[in-house]
């Protein structure tokens, strides 16, 4: 006689049966904390403690009082070594760029984000010509850029410095890219009023 699949279910269930496991009853007095949700109450006293402390102005959050900085409204301050929007400096006598053409600040740049065009011109000293290296066009791109101020160091005459700006953001990837005018000129910064 062919058993059914119910009976053969019903054995194997039988079989696998799980010893049973006493539970604890909870007591008079953690059913009470449960009711009246100490716990929870405990939690917001500690929590209210803070913000009060915070508002107050006490001691309470890490020595200061209400520690949100207003952002737009009120400039934070930066480190003074933080490494920024990067800058091309002028003569301030003169106004033409410290610039030699010289190339370092490409060749010491790790992410190849600064091109240096240079053109030659011809200059009369002394009542020779002779050849001089300018600067023709500098691209910098400061969305591959790490900051890490290689470019500001290796530079011999400090002509490209890296700013405290850091109010980078712009809405396309081309204006990640900034020419020798951007650069000379610097980001302009939006001044909320107070």
């Amino acid at each position: 006689m062919r058993k059914s699949q119910s009976q053969i279910l019903n054995r194997k269930s039988k079989t696998n049966i799980m010893p049973a496991v006493s539970i604890t009853q909870p007591t008079w007095r953690e059913k009470l904390k449960r009711f009246f949700l100490v716990d929870l109450l405990s939690g917001l006293k500690l929590t209210l403690k803070f913000n009060i402390g915070a508002l107050t102005d006490k001691d309470a959050v890490g020595g200061k009082g209400i520690y949100t900085e207003q952002y737009p409204k009120v400039r934070p301050d930066v480190a003074p070594r933080f490494h920024g929007a990067p800058r091309l400096n002028m003569d301030p006598e003169t106004h033409d760029t410290l610039c030699i053409a010289c190339n370092l600040c490409a060749l010491a740049c790790p992410e190849d984000c600064i091109d240096v065009i240079a053109m030659d011109i011809e200059v009369i000293t002394a009542g020779k010509a002779r050849k001089k290296k300018v600067l023709d066009e500098l691209i910098f791109d400061t969305s591959r850029c790490m900051f890490c101020a290689l470019c500001q160091e290796a530079c011999p005459t400090a002509c490209l410095e890296l700013t405290q700006d850091f109010e980078l953001a712009t809405y396309s990837r081309a204006g990640f890219v900034w020419n020798r005018e951007m650069l000379e000129q610097g980001r302009e910064t939006v001044k909320y009023d107070s």
